[in-house]
């Protein structure tokens, strides 16, 4: 049976390959992507059998193990549904042994790239006791359980939270958490590496570097002893000798696996009688919003379904969460290198990004594309009721970025060139957007899916369209990073109120033709863009 499972996850993802060339092309660069890695991992490690401090592999393996567990238990929680082939409610119905169901189901989570990569990761550790036979046969075995708890844990966490994760409130909740915790990532390792080199580095570079290893080593001693790295903590246990600890982090790893078996199979049961529905009760009636408050015209009625995008959908809702942490993220930067232009730069970089996030609007509408067709909606109309709501929204973000900005790095002379700069490439970008979206639409998250979840064949398709936009944006607003940077090297008021006029009066320029150019294709291509809407996994 445990056979069956196996046959049946490898046959849905060859039929994935038959749907979309996209799909196809992105399962082969995720593919060669985490061969990639997967083949540098296990160089490094292979590498640090022969180092003088055979030390180094052990941290490396605890710590790096750790967090592989961790990312297993965790990342189902924000990206929830990615990977829903083997749902275990299908199953309902079938006379199938809840414990071979499990055995099943925890086998072929691991058909897959993610799983796949981990599994040659972990078997890839024990080359770092090639020298050490003994201690290579107790890395195996902790390489294994190591994969056991990754896989029976991630399922059994997704499977007791399954009724909460079902709720639309939760989706939208997690993915402002999910979104916020990996912009700041970057600042908050920042902060902490700081922090690392103040206390133990000394007078000199050379000192830090050496004295950071007993922090590794506090750290592995502790987490080798946790659920998560006691299984990749027992080869470097058996190295020193230590055979009472080698026992008794065997039995936390062993101990871990079991209870999450357990929890996995209890709450599968409990699932197969009454499946999470989600949320049962449905909305009050609240009338027509922004529909009722706007011009009864084809334009103002796309608007006003735009705007309430951005209000009501997570996946809107998700993207504008980031745009107030970027000033944080560009302020710990600058505190890193001493220089404050990227912390000035926040301003026109936050209104490109306001601009370009209509780029895919067509593709967000998925199926709801359709009552643009039927109801006939004019090309011009369409576009700009798309950028009405990013023009309404975005110069007040951007000139707010650009205040903040100005007054953390106290350059309240460079106010209007940034202010140029940004409304500037505000209006190219939503115009390059509205001429870029009636062109080029790829798959991606539905409507009531997680905002992270990327459709299989999508990453190239969204690499390409992405892509093009950007440089299109690129060349085009060449003449505002001309007057930009002749305003901010040459200085004064003259300078800055000419730079203002020349972002404005030359967006709007940009922004008309845009969305002129792009209602034609728009219009000429109505069809085949429901037809791609349709054909979307």
């Amino acid at each position: 049976m445990v056979a069956r499972f196996l046959t049946l996850k490898l046959t849905l993802m060859g039929n994935t390959f038959r749907r979309s060339v996209w799909q196809t092309i992105g399962m082969i660069v995720a593919a060669l992507y985490a061969l990639g890695v997967v083949v540098t991992l296990v160089i490094v490690v292979a590498a640090l059998a022969f180092a003088e401090d055979p030390a180094w592999a052990g941290l490396a393996i605890t710590l790096g193990g750790a967090l592989t567990v961790l990312g297993w238990w965790l990342i189902p929680i924000f990206a929830f549904g990615v990977d829903a082939t083997l749902d275990p409610h299908r199953f309902t119905t079938f006379a199938i042994p809840r414990r071979t169901l499990v055995a099943g189901l925890a086998v072929a989570g691991l058909v897959s790239v993610p799983g796949i990569a981990t599994v040659l990761i972990a078997l890839g550790t024990a080359f770092a006791w090639v020298l050490e036979p003994g201690v290579l046969l107790v890395a195996l075995v902790g390489a294994v359980l190591g994969v056991a708890t990754c896989v029976i844990g991630s399922r059994a966490i997704t499977t007791v939270l399954a009724p909460v994760l079902e709720s639309r409130r939760y989706r939208e909740v997690v993915t402002i958490v999910a979104v916020v915790l990996v912009v700041m990532i970057g600042p908050l390792i920042g902060w902490l590496t700081n922090g690392v080199e103040v206390s133990v580095g000394g007078d000199s570079a050379g000192a830090g570097g050496t004295q950071i290893l007993p922090l590794f080593e506090q750290a592995a001693a502790v987490v080798g002893w946790t659920p998560f790295g006691a299984a990749w903590s027992l080869a470097s246990t058996a190295h020193v000798g230590d055979w009472a600890g080698l026992v008794g982090r065997l039995a936390v790893a062993l101990g871990t696996i079991a209870l999450a078996w357990l929890v996995w199979d209890r709450a599968l049961a409990r699932a197969l009688v009454s499946p999470p529905v989600g949320d049962g009760g449905g909305g009050k009636a609240k009338g027509l919003g922004a529909f009722g408050r706007v011009p009864f015209t084809p334009t103002w009625a796309v608007a006003a379904r735009a705007a309430t995008y951005w209000l009501r959908d997570p996946r809107y809702s998700g993207s504008i969460a980031v745009v107030p942490l970027l000033p944080v993220v560009m302020y710990f930067s600058a505190q890193g290198t001493g220089s404050f232009f990227m912390l000035l730069a926040t301003g026109p970089f936050v209104a490109w990004i306001l601009g370009f996030s209509i780029s895919n609007d067509i593709g967000y509408d998925n199926t709801a594309f359709a009552l643009h067709v039927s109801s006939g909606v004019d090309g011009r109309a369409d576009r700009w009721g798309r950028a009405i709501p990013m023009l309404v929204m975005g110069p007040l973000v951007s000139a707010a970025t650009v205040v903040a900005s100005v007054w953390i790095a106290d350059s309240w002379h460079l106010t209007l060139p940034l202010l140029g700069l940004a409304f500037g490439l505000l209006l190219v970008s939503t115009g390059v957007s509205c001429a870029v979206s009636a062109r080029l639409v790829y798959p991606v998250a539905k409507p009531g899916e997680s905002p992270l979840k990327s459709p299989q064949g999508a990453a190239m398709a969204t690499i390409v369209a992405q892509g093009l936009g950007f440089l299109v944006t690129l060349g085009l607003s060449v003449p505002l990073f001309g007057v930009g940077i002749a305003a901010l090297l040459l200085g004064g008021v003259p300078w800055g109120i000419a730079t203002l006029v020349v972002g404005i009066l030359y967006g709007v320029l940009i922004l008309v033709l845009a969305v002129r150019f792009g209602a034609r294709v728009y219009n000429r291509r109505l069809p085949e863009l429901l037809q791609e809407m349709q054909s979307f996994p």
